[in-house]
C-alpha cells in the first residue's frame, strides 16, 4: 500500500470510529448502570439526525448567514430533543420494567426501536433527505513523488469535537458528583439508594447524556454524508454496538476504541477487498470477539456476587 493511501484512509477511519464511538458510548453508559442492551439507541441517533437537517433548513430560511453559529445552534436544538426522547425511552419503556426478567427490557427496547423508526417515517416520509454541503475546505498534505493526502476541514471538526467531547465526559465520570454517582449506580444499585444516591434521577441523566451524544454524531452524519432517511439509526446502531462490545461493554474507553476499530476496518477494507463485504467484516469481529474474548479489548469479566 502506498503512503498517500495509508494516510488518507487513516484519515477517513478515525472520522468513521468518531462516529460510531459517540454512538457506542450510549450503549455503553447504559448498559453500565443498569445492565441492559438500549436498541433504541441507534434511532436515538436517527433522531438527531433529522432534528439537525430541520433545524439547518429552519435556520436558512430565518437568514442565519453564519456556518459556525448555524452549526452551535442546530447542536444545541438536536441535543435538547434528543434528550427528551432519551429521557421519555427510559421512562415509558425501560423504568416499568427494571427488575424484570432481562427478556423484558429486551423486547421493549426492540418494540421501542420499530417504535421511532415508523413514527419518523409516518412523520417525515419514506424517502431520503438531502442537505446541500454547509462546510467545505479542504487541507492537503504534499508527500514525496508527488503524493497528496486531502483533509477536509469537516474531518477536522469531526475529529476535534470528538476528542473534546471524549475528555469532557472523561472529566465528568471521573471529577464529578453526578460521575460517582454513576459509578456507585454501576456497582450498587441498592447500596447506592441507602447512601443517598437519587438512583431514578441517575440513572434518567444517563440515559440523556447518551442520547445527547447520539445527537452529535447524527448531527455530525447529516453534514458530513449530505443524506438522511428513517433507517440510518438501524445499520448505525448495529455497528456502534458492535464498537461496544468489542471494546468491551460497560467500559467508556473501551467504547471509543471499539469506534476506532471499527472506522479503520471500514476504511482499510475496500482497498484490499470487494466494498460488498465491509459488513461482514465487521460483523465477522464481532462473532471472533464473543468467541474467544467475550470480555471485549478492555472489559472486565463480570463477578457474581454472593
Amino acid at each position: 500500500m502506498e503512503l498517500d493511501t495509508f494516510l488518507q484512509q487513516l484519515v477517513n477511519g478515525l472520522t468513521l470510529g468518531a462516529f460510531y464511538g459517540l454512538i457506542a458510548l450510549g450503549y455503553t453508559m447504559v448498559y453500565g448502570i443498569i445492565g441492559m442492551i438500549n436498541f433504541a439507541h441507534g434511532d436515538i441517533y436517527m433522531i438527531g439526525a433529522f432534528v439537525s437537517l430541520i433545524g439547518f433548513l429552519l435556520f436558512s430560511t430565518l437568514g442565519v448567514a453564519s456556518v459556525p453559529l448555524a452549526i452551535l445552534m442546530v447542536l444545541a436544538l438536536a441535543m435538547f430533543f434528543t434528550a427528551v426522547y432519551g429521557w421519555a425511552v427510559e421512562r415509558i419503556a425501560y423504568r416499568p420494567l427494571r427488575g424484570s426478567p432481562r427478556l423484558a427490557p429486551l423486547i421493549s427496547a426492540i418494540g421501542m426501536s420499530i417504535l421511532l423508526q415508523n413514527y419518523v417515517q409516518i412523520v417525515q416520509g419514506a424517502r431520503v433527505k438531502p442537505l446541500q454541503p454547509m462546510v467545505e475546505g479542504t487541507y492537503t498534505l504534499n508527500l514525496a513523488d508527488g503524493a497528496h493526502v486531502t483533509v477536509s476541514l469537516l474531518q477536522v471538526v469531526i475529529i476535534a469535537l470528538t476528542v473534546t467531547l471524549m475528555a469532557g465526559f472523561t472529566f465528568m465520570i471521573r471529577r464529578t458528583p453526578l460521575g460517582r454517582a454513576q459509578r456507585a449506580t454501576e456497582q450498587d444499585m441498592t447500596m447506592a439508594g441507602l447512601l443517598g444516591v437519587n438512583v431514578n434521577r441517575t440513572i434518567s441523566i444517563t440515559f440523556v447524556i447518551g442520547a445527547s451524544l447520539a445527537a452529535v454524531a447524527g448531527m455530525m452524519a447529516t453534514l458530513y454524508y449530505g443524506v438522511i432517511d428513517f433507517y440510518i439509526g438501524f445499520i448505525a446502531g448495529i455497528k456502534a454496538f458492535t464498537a461496544a462490545v468489542l471494546g468491551g461493554i460497560g467500559s467508556l474507553p473501551g467504547a471509543m476504541l471499539g469506534g476506532l476499530v471499527i472506522g479503520m476496518i471500514e476504511a482499510f477494507w475496500p482497498v484490499f477487498f470487494d466494498l460488498e463485504y465491509r459488513d461482514v467484516a465487521v460483523f465477522g469481529l464481532l462473532v471472533l470477539v464473543l468467541i474467544f474474548r467475550p470480555t471485549g479489548l478492555l472489559g472486565r469479566p463480570e463477578i457474581e456476587k454472593v
